[in-house]
């Protein structure tokens, strides 16, 4: 079936809450005028049960069915922007300096909000809808701060489902695969120390320069040489800082980039090689080194049978040639990771057209993107939980 014929009518209001959302952004926890317009839409909307709070700037709303049932899933939304300046030179556009709703979120909680004001009109399922809006996913472990706050236990939530925007899908498409569709995106500093002194008398130094030099070349070895080709790793240095003038030999260097797979041994193999090639290579040098490994968020992995259930509500909205179920993943990370980790569930891609890549300047959501969002939330929604 075609997108929802109410979701198209909803479509220009939504699409002004988007806009406000997109002028007014937000960062990580600071999202208290977000949260309140989710919880003044809500409110609005007659949703049975409006909680804020979770996870210190998280709203829950509790949309309960025409037929009584202890059943209930959780169809869940970020809220938070990015720390960008924006260049699109949209009416809407950020009046925020540094601040820039680069990756859709806004986009992300104007649907919820509009399946959330659809499903309290018609409630034609069994049970409860919980819509979560979260807080602090750019990097701020939003999910598990809910999730530490009782979210699944609290609201009873037997599944749960996100989704995300993606540039380069057709707009009115949608993508998914089972197991890992996003990777764990971890993070490394190398602190080099060596002794610096004169650029003319290397030979009395040990230059963390060209130390660091080799281990950047090196680290690309675990990728090429120690991981299982068939098991994908990135490994990528993205900043090398050292020294402070042309003629002096500095003292320290520092290395950092981030590691990105899709399988927990991998993910443990690289960061055990990364100690012993950086450790080893400074040795033999007469450098010592310092590693700050930091773990983000685990695989975002999609459980099979709700995978299953995510791809026939994306089918009925969209028909079949326009929802592929086996999509590359991706080596971006997404904190929706940790609720799949709480409960089965499933993350699905919806098109954003041909349009700026996210976490680009230049980047907008795409409105025309409203109705297919909002239907599939409702006939996902209604499926899980049918009478």
């Amino acid at each position: 079936m075609p997108i929802l014929n109410r979701a198209a009518e909803l479509q220009t209001d939504v699409t002004e809450w988007r806009r406000h959302l997109h002028a007014n952004p937000e960062i990580l926890y600071d999202v208290e005028q977000t949260a309140a317009f989710v919880e003044q839409k809500l409110t609005e909307f007659g949703v049975d049960e409006v909680v804020t709070g979770i996870g210190r700037t998280g709203v829950v709303g509790v949309i309960r069915g025409n037929k009584a049932s202890t059943r209930a899933i959780g169809l869940r939304a970020d809220m938070d922007a990015l720390p960008l300046d924006e260049i699109t030179g949209k009416p809407w556009a950020s009046t925020q300096s540094g601040k820039m709703h680069a990756c859709g979120h806004d986009g992300h909680t104007a649907m919820l909000l509009g399946a959330a004001k659809y499903l309290a009109e018609t409630r034609n399922f069994e049970g409860s809808v919980i819509v979560i809006f979260q807080p602090a996913e750019e990097g701020g472990r939003g999910a598990v701060a809910m999730i530490d706050d009782g979210l699944m236990e609290r609201f009873g939530i037997e599944e749960v489902y996100g989704m995300h925007n993606m540039p380069g899908i057709p707009l009115g498409q949608f993508a998914i695969r089972k197991g890992g569709i996003m990777a764990a995106p971890d993070k490394f500093t190398i602190t080099l120390h060596g002794r610096g002194g004169h650029g003319a008398e290397p030979h009395n130094t040990i230059d963390p320069i060209v130390v660091g030099s080799q281990i950047v070349g090196a680290l690309q070895v675990i990728a090429a040489r120690n991981a299982d080709p068939l098991r994908s790793v990135v490994v990528s240095v993205t900043k090398f800082h050292s020294g402070t003038a042309h003629n002096i030999i500095p003292e320290d260097a520092v290395l950092g980039g981030t590691v990105r797979t899709l399988d927990e041994n991998v993910r443990d193999l690289a960061e055990k090689r990364i100690r012993e090639i950086a450790e080893g290579i400074a040795a033999a040098h007469g450098a010592t080194v310092s590693i700050d490994y930091e773990r983000a968020c685990p695989v975002t992995s999609n459980h099979p049978e709700e995978t299953v259930y995510a791809a026939d509500a994306a089918i009925e909205i969209a028909g079949p040639a326009n929802v592929e179920t086996d999509v590359d993943a991706s080596m971006a990370g997404e904190d929706f990771s940790f609720m799949l980790q709480a409960r089965p569930g499933a993350y699905i891609w919806i098109g954003n057209g041909d349009s700026a890549g996210l976490h680009n300047p230049a980047y907008d959501f795409n409105d025309e993107a409203i109705p297919h969002g909002i239907s599939y939330w409702v006939k996902l929604a209604e499926q899980r939980l049918k009478i």
